[in-house]
């Protein structure tokens, strides 16, 4: 009989690559893994809940968002394409001026846990750049595109002061759905993580990463509907640096 040394060295060889790459893909991509550096989910107090939204600012879509948070009296994070914000920025100071939070989501969307160091930095740099012109204040929150990082990324983060934002619900609203589907999703996370003692942070799109003009108005008809049944839950909006 052979001898099954060889074999069995072989296959626990296989079995340490597979954990070692599915652990690299959690740390890169699970949003509330801390594994490569801290990153900022949410609190812990199930009455609080944060909206953050990715990818704009995107026209009257942007608009008609803050309207519903200006109704509601109720304040929000916006994560920031900085090549948009060149594009609109009339729209990202409207954003600052009703007292929301203005944050860094790279200068072009990109993955960034493929990236170089150098396109790293180009892209949270110039980003940076750009609300900075458009807002006259420093930039204090950063979110990477589809939350993908690896240690540069969070480790560059800090150099520019930037504070690495996750979440912890994501609604799934790029896809085209009613505005009822996107509530019942959030609704159902906001159930979960209250099971878990945890602040809410759901992340919502009033833009898409691709071109200026998404259709993101089913968001703004959810985001409506959510804060008018917060209330009665027991739950108060709040913006992420709650959580500092």
């Amino acid at each position: 009989m052979a001898d099954p040394g060889p074999l069995v060295d072989a296959a626990m060889g296989l079995a340490a690559a597979g954990l070692t790459v599915g652990g690299w893909t959690y740390a890169a991509m699970y949003p509330r893994s801390q594994l490569f550096g801290r990153v900022l989910v949410a609190g812990h107090n199930p009455g609080e809940l944060a909206l953050t939204f990715d990818d704009g600012p995107n026209g009257d879509t942007t608009l008609r968002l803050l309207d519903v948070l200006a109704k509601h009296e109720a304040r929000a994070t916006f994560f920031v394409i900085g090549r948009f914000v060149r594009k609109q920025p009339g729209i990202v100071q409207a954003i600052a001026r009703a007292g929301h939070i203005v944050g860094n989501h790279t200068m072009t969307h990109p993955w960034l846990h493929i990236q170089t160091d150098a396109r790293i930095r180009e892209e949270l740099r110039t980003a940076n750049v750009a609300i900075e012109d458009t807002l006259g204040a420093p930039v204090r929150f950063f979110r990477p595109p589809h939350g993908a990082r690896r240690p540069y990324v969070l480790d560059y983060a800090r150099e520019l002061s930037l504070t690495t934002v996750q979440w912890n619900i994501i609604a799934n609203d790029w896809r085209p759905q009613e505005s009822s589907r996107i509530v019942k999703t959030i609704q159902r996370g906001i159930i979960r993580n209250r099971r878990r003692n945890h602040s809410t942070n759901i992340v919502l799109h009033d833009g898409g990463d691709v071109a200026l003009g998404q259709p993101r108005l089913p968001t703004v008809g959810a985001v409506d509907t959510l804060l008018a049944s917060l209330s009665s839950q027991g739950i108060r909006p709040v913006t992420v640096d709650t959580w500092l």
